[in-house]
């Protein structure tokens, strides 16, 4: 697992006025919360905020969090707000973590192979990756920055649902904590044909079949 530090400031100064102030002065506003001990509002520098997110493994990851020579904290990413239009972070939210405690993150999916699979050298075949990411609940220790998903043997017909997923040792699916799996075992992967048309000779025979003699 990637280890991320983040180094925040503390600050005082709260409320819409204040967070707009901080991020024109070069400064991203958050908060720290969780571990049954209060919020704290905090600023990170934009710049290294921008590098850090380049990496997917950032979101997905535990971090190591100091706030003005405080002592470290493990923490994790659970919101961040973009500016709808520019490449600014707007606010950012982490939670503090510990090893006694299970956490629920959202990882995203890696998908390997589909460019030598049956579907992906068919020009007729689609692969449609209707996830991108999926909810899990592990302790920190287990949390991976990423799931990866084998579709090298997929074909025109198949599809990969949750339950297909192969997750990593002490993973598991929010999704199927809910009482009844099948509900909640959405489809991940399917396949479609493109350009299939119907047989017109079956289906005129059929008419013929079926309409009365004149």
């Amino acid at each position: 697992m990637a280890l991320f530090k983040v180094n925040a400031e503390l600050r005082e100064d709260v409320g819409k006025g204040a967070s707009r102030r901080l991020r024109h002065a070069g400064k991203v506003p958050c908060v720290l919360y969780g571990a049954d001990r209060d919020p704290r509002s905090l600023t990170l520098n934009h710049n290294e905020v921008l590098k850090l997110i380049e990496d997917e493994a950032f979101f997905s990851s535990i971090i190591e969090f100091t706030a003005e020579g405080s002592k470290k904290q493990k923490v994790v990413l659970k919101d961040m707000q973009r500016h709808p239009s520019k490449p600014v972070v707007m606010h950012m939210d982490f939670m503090r973590v510990d090893d006694k405690h299970q956490i629920v993150m959202h990882v995203p999916l890696h998908f390997e192979g589909a460019e030598n699979s049956p579907a992906g050298k068919s020009s007729r075949v689609i692969l449609d990756y209707q996830l991108n990411e999926v909810e899990i609940t592990c302790f920190p220790k287990d949390l991976p920055e990423f799931i990866s998903v084998d579709v090298s043997t997929f074909a025109a017909g198949d599809n990969l649902h949750l339950s297909n997923l192969k997750l990593p040792k002490g993973v598991t699916l929010t999704a199927f904590t809910h009482g009844d799996d099948e509900a909640y075992d959405a489809v991940v992967v399917s396949t479609s044909i493109v350009g299939e048309k119907p047989d017109t000779e079956d289906s005129d025979k059929e008419t013929e079949e079926g309409s009365p003699e004149e």
